[in-house]
């Protein structure tokens, strides 16, 4: 989640928050905390601490991974599945835990973004440390 104020600025970068209850039974991550933030920043424009938090960029590989995502989906949308699960399967390589390729690119391939496929790549993804770019979780 990013937090935008109404200027247009983001007031909190990117963070692992969820705003609902739903995926909290294989998460166990509740939205409780996160709403009572947004709650705060809406009545008072209190800011949770870590608002102040830098992002670090992205390395070399997840910038071209990302790249390669977005071929991925050029040629899918062009009927071209051959070379979209080409771009697809690099961007996965340069960027294996990286869920902004990765889970996007299910639905892509015809893959379930809720099945068998996404509890590997997320339980593969929590053996590494639940790595991402944002606010670290507390």
């Amino acid at each position: 989640m990013i937090w935008i104020d109404a200027g247009g600025t983001i007031a909190r970068p990117n963070s692992a928050e969820v705003g609902t209850d739903m995926f909290v039974d294989f998460t166990g991550v509740t939205p409780d905390e996160h709403m009572d933030q947004v709650r705060a920043w809406v009545r008072s424009e209190e800011l949770p601490a870590d608002a102040a938090y830098e992002v670090e960029d992205l390395d070399a590989a997840e910038v071209q991974a990302r790249l390669a995502f977005r071929l991925g989906a050029h040629a899918r949308r062009g009927g071209d599945d051959d070379r979209a699960r080409h771009w697809f399967a690099q961007a996965a390589e340069l960027a294996p835990m990286d869920f902004s390729v990765r889970r996007a690119a299910m639905p892509l391939q015809e893959v379930d973004p809720f099945g068998e496929a996404f509890f590997e790549l997320f339980g593969a993804w929590r053996e590494a440390g639940s790595p991402y770019h944002g606010v670290p979780r507390s």
